[in-house]
């Protein structure tokens, strides 16, 4: 039987509940700028991925891999919004799902 699609509601409060986990065992100080700079190392590690499946960056990599790169860049974008308070449901229906909207 196929699993039911998450929610961002879930996948936020699971990454949540992970981030707490990792921090904890690895002793690391969650501060505002840990959030944003984690996401842009997890960012980096998606573009190299990115760079070796088309053969401008240096060892291989998987498409395994670039999904996996991908889903961190995605928790920790929903870490980095749990921290600020931003509702990334509201915010992107405001920045962009107003473009799905006709036109008077």
């Amino acid at each position: 039987m196929p699993k039911a699609p998450l929610t961002l509601a879930e996948v936020s409060a699971a990454a949540a509940e992970i981030s707490d986990i990792y921090a904890g065992k690895y002793a690391i100080a969650r501060d505002d700028d840990w959030f944003l700079i984690k996401l842009q190392e997890e960012l980096g590690e998606l573009a190299q991925a990115h760079l070796r499946l088309s053969s401008r960056g240096r060892g291989e990599a998987t498409e395994h891999d670039r999904a996996d790169e991908a889903a961190d860049v995605l928790c920790m974008l929903l870490l980095y919004c749990r921290r600020f308070d931003i509702d990334p449901e509201a915010a992107v229906r405001r920045k962009w799902l107003t473009w799905l909207e006709p036109v008077a």
